[in-house]
């Protein structure tokens, strides 16, 4: 492993965790030529898993869409990035769960939509309006009484 600081190819290994279920290895090093200390971690690579949109292209999934949507749901709202990025975490991990190839984007957004039911409200009803394509009140009353 090349170190940060002084890009030497050699270091030693201090200290290993298991993190994220055994998903994730995180090392301490220590380069042999300066001496300074950095951690790695080590990922287990998945397939390539794609998101067919509503127009039927598709792309490459990406966390940092996710992430990026329910921070828009979250403006101005008790929400720190941790959650943001724990709720994220576990939507990737539920579309992986799910050994498919593809995932459609509406499958993305119930998910979403569950986890962040479960954190704010407020951010909850924000996300389902612009998943939803609530197009006046009278269909954004519907869904806070159904909810």
């Amino acid at each position: 492993m090349r170190c940060v600081y002084c890009e030497h190819i050699e270091s030693k290994v201090l200290d290993s965790r298991s993190l994220e279920d055994g998903g994730v290895i995180r090392r301490r090093r220590e380069c042999l030529k300066c001496a300074r200390r950095f951690t790695t971690k080590e990922i287990i690579e998945n397939a390539p898993i794609f998101v067919v949109k509503s127009d039927k292209t598709r792309e490459l999934f990406d966390v940092n869409k996710i992430k990026s949507g329910v921070m828009r749901a979250c403006q101005k709202r008790p929400i720190s990035l941790e959650q943001i990025d724990t709720l994220a975490e576990n939507v990737a991990r539920k579309i992986i769960s799910q050994m498919d190839k593809e995932i459609k984007t509406s499958a993305i957004g119930e998910f979403v939509m569950d986890e962040l039911k479960a954190i704010d409200d407020v951010a909850y009803v924000r996300f389902a309006s612009v998943y939803r394509k609530f197009t006046d009140a009278t269909t954004f009353v519907k869904f806070i009484k159904g909810k």
